[in-house]
Formats: C-alpha cells, structure tokens, sequence
C-alpha cells in the first residue's frame, strides 16, 4: 500500500501481529511496533534495507521485544511515549509533536490516544495512521489501564481524520472482529459486505490491511457509539446506555465476553 510519499508493508510476526515496513525508494527504512527482530531482519537483509527508524505506539512486548536486538545492529533513532518501561527511547513523542523521518522524506504527528494502555499514541501522517492497539480494523483494543471515556475521547480524535486516511493497526483481528460487530448491528448493510470481503480474503491467505477511516467509520461499531442502531443494541444489556461513553462501556465489555 503506498501512502502520499511511502511504501508501507506488513511484516507477519508472532502469529497475528503485523510490523509495518516504511520505505521510500531508496534503501533507507522505518518499521513501527517490532515485536520480533528475526522476522524484521530477514526482510531488510532480503531486500538489502538500512533501518534508521524504529516507531513504538505503547510498551506492550509484542510491540518492543525486538527493539534491542534490532539496536544491536542498526543506529536506528527510537520515536515512542514517555514510559519507563520503554527504556531504549531516543525521542520522546507527546501530543502535538510532530516528528521527521528526514531519510525517508514523511513527517507524523503525534497523537496521544491513552486508552489500551496509559501511555498509547499514534503516528498520523503522509496519508496513514499507525494506531497500535487502539484502533483495529472493525474493533478497538482492550481496556488495560484507560477506561471507556479514555476509549471514547481515543475514538474521537482519529474519527476526526480524514475518511481516506489508511489505518495500519498491528493484529490481523478483522474477522473476529467483523463476528462481533455483526451481532452488535446485524441490519448494517455496508457491514455485510465488509463481511464478505474479509472472509474471500481470509481464505485466500491474504492480509485484511489497511483499512480507511471511512471503512471503519461506515462499520466499527466503537467509532460509532452515537448511532442509533449501536445505542438500540447497547440498551438490551444496559437500559440505562446512553450515547457516547456508556455506549463505549456496554459494548467493550460485551465484546471481552464475545
């Protein structure tokens, strides 16, 4: 998938995750959330890449394990959260940063999107959004140490992107996650046929990523805690459910007993 000035690439790691592989033409790269390094340094010896930038989203291991053994090969500069279980970062990333990938001619901002974890941020830039756990394709990551108003606040600050804006999440989760959120909105047409694209695309052994904002907006029902429909079915567990945060709670919790 090629964003306004990258080549962006999956790198299949640890059974369901994807490391993103950020190239520009030449033999400068990035990869964001390496949770391996064996995986990682296949390709760039295969494909004869120098990597010079590792990007973190949060501190999870499947996200950093492979950072130091990657460091032991590569000066690559480290761009991640203010977390002291991340101890190998170079630069620290905050909201409103907004970070150079001089070699590799792109530019991203920062967004601080606390919610999965308490220190999760995302890289937004150059047509792509590099969003960890937070968002996935058809869900959003799990509550560990954010609350569901932390989740809702997350929620609306990508919604806020523009629609064509290609989300690279990092766990192949679309089809499971298309199983939820048909129960929770079954008479979603557009879901329907997202449906049946993941599932020809699964059986054909390919990845389901990226997907658009605009996608994700039409089908994830965690971007679409306002609507009707999600409110409606949030309300058969929780009478109570109102639109918004409560909504955020119900079907989180609802999809953890999925």
């Amino acid at each position: 998938m090629q964003g306004k000035n990258l080549n962006v690439s999956a790198i299949p790691a640890l059974g369901d995750n994807y490391i993103w592989l950020l190239t520009a033409g030449g033999k400068n790269c990035a990869v964001v959330d390496p949770g391996d390094a064996d995986p990682v340094l296949e390709v760039l010896k295969r494909q004869g890449l120098k990597l010079r930038y590792i990007l973190l989203t949060h501190h999870h291991p499947d996200h950093i394990a492979g950072v130091p053994a990657l460091l032991e090969q590569y000066s690559a500069t480290v761009f991640g959260p203010a977390d002291e279980r991340i101890p190998f970062v170079h630069q620290v990333c905050k909201e409103g940063d907004q970070i150079q990938l001089t070699e590799l001619n792109a530019t991203f901002n920062i967004l601080e999107i606390p919610a999965h974890t308490r220190s999760h941020i995302a890289f937004y830039g150059e047509n792509a959004l590099f969003s960890g756990d937070t968002l996935f394709s058809l869900g959003c990551g799990r509550l560990f140490e954010g609350t569901a108003a932390d989740m809702q606040t997350a929620m609306d600050k990508l919604a806020a992107l523009p629609a064509a804006t290609n989300n690279y999440c990092a766990h192949e989760y679309t089809q499971s996650n298309c199983a939820f959120a048909l129960e929770v909105e079954p008479d979603n047409m557009a879901l329907q046929a997202r449906a049946r694209e993941v599932d020809l695309s699964r059986l054909a052994g390919k990845i389901t990523l990226p997907t658009s904002l605009g996608d994700e907006l039409a089908t994830n029902p965690f971007l679409r805690t306002r609507e009707n429909s999600i409110v409606k079915a949030a309300r058969k567990l929780d009478p109570e459910a109102s639109a918004g945060i409560s909504v955020m709670a119900v079907i989180r919790e609802w999809k953890d007993r999925f």
